[in-house]
């Protein structure tokens, strides 16, 4: 039988041992205006451009470049892919808003939502996955399956139809191929590539402009490979029923069951090939042995997917897969209980991925009380050291949690985007400790049940109805409320 509990919200972190308590000294006004600060230092509102900036040398978000690494000041765009980041961003600001019933944050967030989506859509050749100008078109799998995910969420959060058909779009164009590029496609099917060289997804295609067929040792990487299960079980989650299978080589959208199939498909080779039994991930494979170097948003995504392969089919195994990924982070990927900062090229943006998917395990997987409440002090920690680092003249922190940010240091998007993007996922008011009944005394009729994302999962329900959901934590009343 399923127990409701509510989660008590309270101001501070809960009190345990001493190796587990978090003083935290911001609360939620200081995390929306960390989202507000990040906006302000990067987003380029200038003739409703709407895209981020790579660093705060750049005065506007013009043309791709590394920025002022390169010396380059002239109008860095952050990256393509680090954009659907910063995207999934403005989404989780009105899930937040959402949830928290704040209706004057959640008709800002939506119109922010829309200026950045059509600033975006703008910039990136009109959304047209077929199109591989490197300034500002489409040229490596991955990049285009990040906005897939990112697409697939605003069409779970906002509703318009053509979110889904974008993110459809995408995801076929990477898994097929496009006859218009001439590319072959990211997946590497099993038929095709026997043996250990079959299976999994393609990391590019090369050349850009007239790429050649993959080849069997071609770079699989983690990049391509659990994001591409992450999109298939979000599409799998939001397609309709009853679609008929699509006919041709390379068709823009599939049916809700091939969606799930591919998930588990190709989560099962990246798993298998990519992943040891502590939970480590690899960063790719060209044929060989895994190529094993730690970076955070591969252990994020391979979080990501795990858990929502775990709601999908309710197969613990991927759950049990999820806890040790997160628990390598805690265990091998932190100095002093803090995540460590890579400093390469666009690698700060890692932390923000990680926001993503750790709060999946935290909030969407049932997991016990004494679970949650690791996940969430390595969370609060982080988010603390962070606060405490940063610029508090612009409100932002450089990326590497454990350096304190001057008033002159150049900071990139990628890395000023950890703090906020932690924040908006996990409220200050957030603990998970103590849990208590739910008391049938303080039910004052039906209410809406969602998701800590915002997404509706039942209208107009009772306690009783709410007893009956799937294991995992929902918002009922305006209450956390985790059914196990």
């Amino acid at each position: 039988m399923k127990r409701l509990t509510t989660l008590i919200l309270c101001a501070l972190a809960w009190a345990g041992s001493t190796s587990a308590q978090v003083a935290i000294t911001y609360d939620n006004e200081a995390q929306w205006k960390a989202y507000e600060d990040f906006n302000a230092a990067f987003l380029d509102k200038a003739n409703s451009k709407y895209i981020y900036k790579a660093d705060t040398k750049q005065s506007k978000a013009d043309h791709r470049g590394n920025g002022y690494r390169d010396n380059d000041v002239s109008g860095c765009a952050a990256a393509i892919w680090c954009q659907a980041i910063f995207y999934d961003m403005v989404i989780n600001a009105y899930n937040r808003a959402k949830a928290e019933g704040d209706d004057v944050r959640m008709r800002k967030y939506k119109q922010l939502h829309n200026n950045i989506y059509n600033g975006e859509k703008s910039h990136y050749v009109n959304f047209d996955f077929d199109n591989c100008n490197t300034n500002n078109g489409w040229f490596v799998y991955d990049d285009i399956m990040w906005w897939t995910c990112a697409l697939a969420r605003a069409y779970e959060t906002f509703g318009s139809s053509t979110f889904l058909t974008y993110s459809e779009k995408s995801f076929c164009r990477v898994w097929y191929g496009s006859a218009k590029v001439g590319d072959d496609g990211s997946y590497a099917d099993p038929a095709r590539f026997e043996g250990k060289y079959g299976g999994g997804m393609f990391w590019e295609w090369q050349p850009i402009n007239n790429p050649m067929p993959h080849k069997a040792g071609d770079f699989r990487s983690a990049c391509i490979n659990f994001p591409t299960v992450i999109a298939a079980c979000l599409l799998h989650r939001l397609v309709p029923e009853g679609r008929q299978a699509p006919t041709g080589t390379r068709p823009a959208r599939q049916t809700k069951e091939w969606y799930l199939e591919k998930a588990k498909e190709v989560y099962a080779w990246a798993d298998k090939a990519l992943v040891n039994n502590s939970g480590r991930v690899a960063d790719g494979i060209h044929g060989g042995d895994p190529e094993y170097s730690d970076h955070l948003y591969n252990q994020a995504t391979y979080i990501g997917a795990s858990c929502l392969l775990y709601q999908l089919t309710h197969e613990i195994s991927y759950l049990t897969k999820a806890k040790r990924a997160a628990d390598y982070v805690i265990s091998n990927m932190c100095t002093n209980q803090i995540l460590k900062y890579e400093n390469g090229y666009e690698q700060g943006i890692y932390a923000a991925i990680y926001a993503q998917y750790i709060k999946m395990l935290i909030y969407d997987c049932g997991l016990s009380e004494t679970l949650t409440k690791k996940y969430l002090t390595h969370i609060q920690r982080n988010i603390q050291r962070a606060y405490t680092n940063m610029d508090p003249t612009r409100g932002i922190q450089i990326g590497n949690f454990a350096k304190a940010t001057g008033a002159d240091d150049v900071v990139e998007s990628y890395g000023a985007s950890g703090m906020p993007a932690l924040m908006l996922m996990f409220p200050a008011s957030d603990t998970a400790s103590p849990l208590g009944e739910v008391g049938r005394g303080l039910y004052d009729g039906p209410s809406d049940v969602y998701t800590p994302e915002g997404r509706l999962v039942k209208k107009n329900a009772s306690p009783e109805e709410v007893h009956k959901l799937d294991s995992g934590l929902y918002i009922f009343q305006r209450k956390k409320v985790l059914v196990k």
